[in-house]
Formats: structure tokens, C-alpha cells, sequence
């Protein structure tokens, strides 16, 4: 992924200098890989201050070193040195902005990068990422070898105000500090927005960089609750068509009936009240990527008009009969076992074949472990305190203990509700085990499973809307995934299933 870097003049201005905060601020809610966040950043501020190289070093608050995981170095794609060394450590230790006309005769230089890259450094300009002059410094920025002279005030000026806004950025990144007092920033995951560093997430961040440079067809599985649409936007903005639309239909909410003109439109006069033409899903997203949450739940007669579209690119409005082309990359996801519908005959096996090109397993909280637990508890717990305008957020050991040993049925979606819940019951800011919806005596590990003879295990405590999820998701799987089947045993819609579970 890229921003665009223009072509390097001289005559770079403002203009170019302001576009690069704008360019930062608009990645800053989106699933971007932080390598091509950073390094785009870096070929965008080479080119503003008409500078050959800049550098954006980290403080990696776990080590306490410095780590370039992004620089604008072709010899090297990454660097790590100790906050001792070097001009980009004193910045780093000091919070002081440093310019060199004459690196050579600095004695903060470290002369050990120029010797392994064979590079020749003359003049540089250091700044820390600190949001103010108080504030604990985040990382450094760092520009060598002004082109035509030397870097000037007005060079000065735009990278201290750049750094600042660097670590504004940073703070509403996942990529922030684990204490606001603590220099440095924790890498809690490589891509924004989605927290996870264990083994079990190592592949599937792996496919999903290989997924986004291609347009092959993604599948991505994994129970409800797990993330699957997190990782589709990641896909879609770390790929080439970053730049286009990001469109998504939730294949459980969709009346049996209006599937079709959902997906590909409608023409004037194609049924009663369709008194114009109404684009679909499918040409809205031209350019970009398609995601089709659930996509099990596709009802028969609309799978093979899918196919076609897969195979062809090729599809037709609702009432038309002109066949029209988009050019759209499509994402799919699902919580049900695909291979057991092909099998009963509810699910196409060709079109079974054509959407999991490419198929990523997303894990289920209970398996990424205790500490992944609790780390997202913690990143959950800041973004509400934010929300709701609560202090800092603490967590009593036992209600951490607490999650850690809960199996978490519902995942990622459970623990974000649980902990967003406890931020509102706790004004101080001090979350106790009390502040959780689950009873003190209840066995955290029986939300998991049903008892015998078809009951199931709830735990005191739980709010409404959860509990509902919860029962209805155990219904569903009573009836084999059935959601149908499901629905006529609860005497509702299938609707209000697919919105139940998704809520």
C-alpha cells in the first residue's frame, strides 16, 4: 500500500507538507499495516522537505532501544540500535531537536549505519514524536542530506510540528503507549486496529499480506465474534485497492426475497414499488472489494447468479436484461461448516470452490491465550475510558483473573462488551470483579457448553442483549448450524437470528 509519493522537485511547498498530515489523518481509524503506514509516511516527508532519506525510529518500550521498522533505507528494510547511540538516541533521550550541517564532525554521529550501507550522511535533521514539550517522547523522526544546502529554520519548524502530530497519530493507533507516562510505544499488533501478537494469529496475519497483493477471492472462517471483519477491511486497505470502496452486505439480514436486488440492483418497473433504478452492492463497490458477511447464508437461487459474477465479472439488474461488468474483488466470510452444506446440498460445491481461493482460519479468543486476553481487555478498557470520558483505566487482579480464565464463547465480541460494561459501572476508573457481568459463583467455564439434556449454562449477571446471543447461538447449534431450523424452534424470524448473533 502507498499514499501516492509525488515525484521528487524542488519545487515541493507547503501544499505537499500539508497533505502529508492529511494523508496520516485519514489512515488513522482504518486496518493499515503500520510498515506501510510508516514508510509511506517516510517517502511523502523525503519528498516535502527535499531531503534523500527520513527515518522514523520507534522507542520500543518493552526493549528500551530504538527500532526503525520502517526506513527508507533500500540496503536495509529494518534497524534497531540502542537509545544510547547516535545522533536519532540523544533526540530520543533528551527530546531535543538536533540539525547538523557537518554530520561527520558531530561527535553524537554513529558512523556504523553509513559503514554497512555505504551510504554518506552530510547534513541532518532530528526531531522526537512527543505530543508536547512535557509529554514522554514516542520515537524520533529523522531526514538526512538537505538537497541544494542545508535544512533551515522553516525546515525545523514543520518537523517539530510533525512529530507532534506523529504522536497524536500514534495515541489513537493501536501502536501507542502501554502507559501515558512510559516512553515508547508497545507494538501490539502490525496491523491497526487489531490487537495480537501470539502464534496463533502469526499465520493469519502472514495470509492476510499475501491475500491484499493479489485479487484473488478470500474466505475467511472462524466462529462469530472472532474478527472476520476486521481482517477483511485490513485486506482491502493494505491492497491496491485501498483507494476504492470498502462495500459490505451481511448475507444473515437479508429477506429471502430482495437477495438478489440487494446484490445487483434493480431496474425501474422490475417489480411493485420500484419506481427507479436502484444500484447494488456489486456496482457500488467497483474499483474496490465486496465483502459478503456470511456467505453460508446465501439462500440457493442466488448462489449461481454469485458464480456467474465470480467467473465472469459479468452480472444483470433485477428487470434488465443488458449484462454489465464491475470490477470488484470480493471477500467472503462464514461461521458455519461449508463443507457439511456442500454435502446436504444447501451450499453449491462450484461455488464452494470459487470463494475459498484463498482460506484463512481465524482462532477463537480460547486459543490465543490468557495473555492476549488480558491484553485486549486493556486496549478495550482505554478506548471506552476515552469514549465515555472515564480516568485511566485499572483493573483489580481479581477481575483480570477473572478473563483470563474465561472460555469466551463469544470471543473478541464478548470480552469488548464485557469490558465496555465495566467502564460505565466504573466511574473511578478502578474495574473490579464485581464491575463484570458474570456472577461470582457461576463457572465461568459453563457458558461454553450446554448441560445435560439440552439445557444450557448461563452465568448470573450477563446482560440481556448477551444472554440472548448467547441462547439463540446455543440453539443454533443445536440444530447443526441450522439457522432456519433454529428459528422455527424460537418462533421468530431467521432474521432476528442472523441479527441476534451479530449483535
Amino acid at each position: 500500500m502507498t499514499l501516492g509519493c509525488e515525484p521528487f522537485t524542488l519545487g515541493m511547498t507547503m501544499s505537499s507538507r500539508l497533505s502529508l498530515l492529511v494523508d496520516l489523518a485519514s489512515l488513522l481509524t482504518r486496518e493499515v499495516d503500520f510498515d506501510a503506514l510508516l514508510s509511506s509516511a517516510c517517502e511523502r516527508l523525503a519528498s516535502a522537505l527535499r531531503c534523500e532519506r527520513a527515518t522514523i525510529w520507534l522507542v520500543d518500550a518493552e526493549e528500551g532501544d530504538l527500532v526503525a521498522r520502517v526506513a527508507l533505507l533500500p540496503e536495509l528494510p529494518a534497524l534497531r540500535q540502542p537509545i544510547d547511540r547516535g545522533v536519532a538516541g540523544h533526540v530520543a533521550r533528551t527530546g531535543e531537536v538536533v540539525r547538523v550541517d557537518e554530520a561527520q564532525k558531530d561527535a553524537r554521529f554513529d558512523r556504523s549505519v553509513d559503514l554497512v550501507t555505504g551510504y554518506t550522511t552530510r547534513s541532518m535533521l532530528v526531531a522526537p514524536i512527543r505530543e508536547d514539550g512535557r509529554s514522554p517522547v514516542r520515537g524520533v523522526v529523522q531526514l538526512l542530506n538537505r538537497v541544494g544546502g542545508s535544512f533551515d529554520d522553516d525546515d525545523e519548524k514543520y518537523l517539530v510540528a510533525l512529530g507532534t502530530q506523529l504522536a497524536r497519530a500514534l495515541a489513537m493507533t493501536t501502536l501507542r503507549a502501554a502507559h501515558a507516562e512510559v516512553p515508547g510505544v508497545t507494538l501490539r499488533g502490525p496491523i491497526n486496529r487489531i490487537i495480537g501478537r501470539s502464534s496463533k494469529l502469526a499465520a493469519v496475519y502472514e495470509r492476510v499480506g499475501l491475500a491484499a497483493q493479489t485479487d484473488a477471492q478470500v474466505l475467511l472462517r472462524g466462529e462469530t465474534g472472532t474478527g472476520k471483519g476486521l481482517f477483511a477491511r485490513a485486506i482491502h486497505v493494505n491492497s491496491a485497492r485501498q483507494a476504492g470502496p470498502f462495500v459490505t452486505v451481511d448475507c444473515t439480514t437479508l429477506p429471502a426475497q430482495l437477495v438478489e436486488s440487494e446484490l445487483f440492483g434493480h431496474e425501474r418497473g422490475a417489480f411493485t414499488g420500484a419506481d427507479r433504478r436502484v444500484p447494488g452492492k456489486v456496482e457500488l463497490a467497483e474499483g474496490g472489494t465486496l465483502f459478503l458477511d456470511e456467505i453460508g447464508d446465501l439462500p440457493p437461487d442466488i448462489q449461481g447468479k454469485l458464480l456467474r459474477f465470480l467467473q465472469e465479472r459479468v452480472f444483470e439488474r433485477v428487470g434488465g436484461r443488458t449484462p454489465l461488468r464491475a470490477n470488484v474483488r470480493v471477500v467472503c466470510a462464514t461461521h458455519q461448516d461449508l463443507e457439511k452444506a456442500v454435502r446436504e446440498g444447501t451450499f453449491r460445491e462450484d461455488l464452494y470452490y470459487r470463494v475459498r481461493v484463498v482460506e484463512i482460519e481465524l482462532p477463537p479468543l480460547r486459543a490465543r491465550g490468557p495473555d492476549e486476553v488480558e491484553q485486549l481487555a486493556r486496549h478495550f478498557a482505554d478506548m471506552y475510558a476515552k469514549r465515555y470520558d472515564r480516568p485511566e483505566p485499572t483493573f483489580e487482579a481479581e477481575a483480570l483473573a477473572r478473563m483470563r480464565s474465561h472460555r469466551w464463547p463469544g470471543n473478541v465480541r464478548e470480552l469488548e462488551h464485557w469490558v465496555e460494561s465495566a467502564i460505565v459501572v466504573a466511574p473511578d476508573g478502578f474495574i473490579r470483579a464485581s464491575h463484570l457481568p458474570i456472577d461470582r459463583g457461576a463457572d465461568a467455564r459453563g457458558a461454553a457448553a450446554g448441560g445435560e439434556d439440552g439445557d444450557v449454562a448461563l452465568p448470573l449477571g450477563l446482560p440481556l442483549e448477551e444472554a440472548s446471543r448467547r441462547y439463540v447461538e446455543a440453539t443454533v447449534n443445536a440444530c447443526g448450524g441450522n439457522k432456519a431450523e433454529a428459528a422455527r424452534r424460537l418462533h421468530v424470524g431467521r432474521n432476528t437470528i442472523g441479527r441476534t448473533l451479530k449483535s
